[in-house]
């Protein structure tokens, strides 16, 4: 085809295309229009149709409301009306209750208002009584003061004097019946503890004296013991400072001194120079020595031992020392170290028995008499420095108490310190632990028997069982039955704070009853 017809058709088209385009688009648009209007329209009724629904609606919520608001009115009147009957109800019961309470009172005060008037009429009636009362109570007085012949003064101290003698008897007699009762319970179970103890301690006793026998081979020896113009002996005296009494005894040497070490360091050194034989000064310096150190060696293995006899720990060495050197002290007679070991294991029984610390109460007993190991050497009773001694090494307060008080000088502050003095006594008082001279023991008995004289109404008294009891005849005229019970009390009071003694004293009141007549 040829180009010219070609673009001929290409024009063409496009000029049909430029026609029919604006009318293609003009006819959509109206049409659009068309549809548009048509749905507006459409939507407005709707519009219309949904505001008059919700009007409707509205109104008739309105009116529901408004039969509900006034059916709630209706009900809150009814309550209300029906509430408010029930208060005036209840307030005219009130009223009713006050008035009738009202009448009731004004008729009590009347009642009361009477009462009152009788009362007041009688209290005048009684006071007139009283007065004529009193008035007779006079004439009475008066006429028993002329039967009796005594004032009334002496009635009232005749009276009390009588109560008083009846109230002294009832009160011996209940002092007598409570004694009773209390010691048969006390006796009864300080004897089970007692004797359970003491049965179940064996302790050995040792007796010392204040001399010692050192035994010689031959008489020959006493010569070369003094030495040329007795230099020997004043040597072997000055460096032991123990006399050495050298007499007629055949083949002995008596050693004497105060000092218990002192005279065992003389016998040790005395019985070494012997078998030595070789007695002359520089020889008894040398054997002195020796035996000081030995008797060392031995005061120390003797306190140790007493711990370990009776169980007893952690003491300090220098007490356990000072133990040792109670081996060669006596008391009465009674070695004091065995005496201390012998109390020790006494207060551990008993502790046992009672429920105490069994190892402090040994400890306490063991210590109890530690001052009588240098009692020679310091100022104070051996109390006081055993009390200084347990302080100083750092004793418990139980023990110092113990120690202070076992022989009464102060308060007890435990079972402990009760159990120790229990236990000292014990060891003591047995037979045969001590020996009390004869002067000793005659003053004892002689004091015994004039604290018991010295009371009013005592005749006679005789201190009997080695001073165990005494005995005291009353005058029967001045000391009552019932004065015998606390005449008894007062006795034992006093010998038990004026009197030292072993043990226990019983006293024995006696009074004696006789009736006289005579025949004519």
């Amino acid at each position: 085809m040829p180009l010219l017809e070609v673009l001929k058709i290409v024009i063409a088209v496009i000029l049909t295309l430029a026609v029919v385009a604006p009318l293609t688009w003009k006819i959509a648009t109206s049409y659009r229009i068309k549809v548009y209007e048509a749905k507006i329209g459409s939507a407005e009724d709707k519009a219309r149709e949904i505001i008059d629904e919700a009007l409707k609606t509205a109104e008739t919520k309105k009116r529901e409301a408004l039969l509900e608001a006034k059916e709630e009115a209706l009900k809150a009147k009814n309550e209300f009306e029906r509430e408010s009957k029930e208060r005036r109800a209840e307030i005219q019961r009130y009223e009713k209750r006050v008035l009738t309470k009202e009448e009731t009172l004004d008729r009590k005060t009347e009642a009361l208002e009477k009462k009152e008037s009788r009362l007041s009429v009688k209290e005048s009636e009684l006071d007139k009584t009283r007065q004529e009362v009193e008035e007779f109570h006079e004439k009475q007085l008066q006429e028993l003061e002329k039967i009796s012949g005594l004032t009334s003064e002496q009635a009232k101290e005749y009276l009390i004097k009588t109560v008083e003698e009846e109230v002294k008897h009832e009160t011996a007699l209940l002092i007598k019946d409570l004694e009773s009762k209390a010691k048969e319970e006390a006796d009864k179970k300080a004897k089970d503890y007692v004797v359970t103890a003491i049965q179940r301690c064996a302790a050995d006793h040792v007796a010392e004296t204040t001399i010692s026998v050192v035994q010689l081979p031959n008489d020959e020896m006493k010569g070369r013991i003094i030495g040329r113009e007795g230099r020997n002996i004043r040597t072997l005296e000055t460096m032991t400072g123990v006399d050495l009494i050298i007499d007629d005894t055949p083949e002995a040497v008596i050693l004497s001194a105060f000092d218990p070490i002192r005279r065992e360091v003389a016998r040790i050194a005395l019985e070494k120079l012997i078998v030595d034989g070789r007695i002359h000064p520089a020889r008894i310096e040398e054997m002195v020595e020796k035996a000081q150190k030995e008797v060392e060696v031995m005061i120390r293995e003797s306190g140790e031992a007493a711990t370990l006899e009776v169980g007893v720990h952690g003491i300090h060495p220098e007490l356990i020392k000072l133990l040792g050197k109670m081996k060669f002290r006596t008391s009465y007679g009674q070695n004091a170290l065995k005496h201390s070991i012998e109390v020790s294991i006494l207060s551990g029984l008993l502790a046992g028995e009672i429920g105490v610390d069994v190892r402090l109460a040994k400890r306490a007993g063991l210590l109890h008499d530690i001052g009588k190991s240098v009692d020679h050497e310091m100022e104070g009773t051996h109390v006081q420095i055993g009390v200084d001694l347990c302080r100083k090494y750092k004793e418990t307060p139980i023990i110092i108490n113990a120690v202070e008080a076992h022989h009464g000088d102060v308060e007890f502050q435990s079972l402990i310190a009760c159990i120790v003095q229990a236990a000292d006594t014990i060891s003591a008082a047995r037979p045969g632990a001590r020996r009390e001279t004869l002067e000793t023991y005659t003053n004892r008995l002689k004091q015994l028997e004039d604290i018991t004289n010295s009371f009013k109404g005592v005749d006679k008294s005789f201190a009997i069982q080695a001073g165990r009891e005494v005995r005291v005849m009353v005058v029967p005229e001045q000391i009552s039955d019932a004065d015998m019970i606390l005449l008894a009390r007062d006795l034992s009071k006093k010998i038990e704070n004026e009197l030292e003694y072993p043990g226990q004293i019983k006293v024995n009141v006696i009074r004696e009853s006789r009736v006289t007549d005579y025949a004519k």
